[in-house]
């Protein structure tokens, strides 16, 4: 199958979770360069009192985004049953939630609900007393 060893691939692999570290840090940074950016041509469209500002290397366009959430979760639930309003929630479960409901609960499954598991791999960088298994 491979030609590497285990103790090979783990070393692989940490180098490449390095590099994804790396390159998001250069991502975050390029980001907050682009924010800074953005928020100057905000500025100028609010002086402008405009929406679009066309130039030789684009149009910059303003609009306004709106974003909902709630300081009482008790009260919005409320709000919701009373105005059969349940659309105004995003359908998703909390799978840690779910997962200590079910360990709980475990005859109390709800009907539809599916379920995927999966092993997945973790490395660990090794530590001075660590020998090489399944190499």
């Amino acid at each position: 199958m491979s030609t590497y060893n285990a103790s090979e691939l783990a070393g692989i692999y940490i180098k490449m979770r390095n590099k994804i570290r790396e390159l998001e840090d250069k991502v975050k940074t390029i980001k907050e360069q682009q924010t800074r950016i953005a928020d100057q041509m905000l500025e100028l469209c609010n002086e402008q009192d405009a929406n679009s500002l066309t130039t030789t290397n684009g149009t910059i366009s303003r609009r306004l985004n709106s974003s909902y959430w709630t300081s009482d979760w008790d009260s919005f639930y409320n709000f919701v049953k009373d105005n059969d309003a349940y659309h105004l929630l995003e359908k998703r479960i909390h799978n840690g939630n779910m997962k200590e409901f079910l360990a709980d609960n475990p005859d109390a499954v709800p009907m539809g609900l599916q379920a995927k598991r999966q092993y997945v791999i973790s490395v660990r960088k090794p530590n001075s007393t660590a020998g090489d298994n399944n190499e």
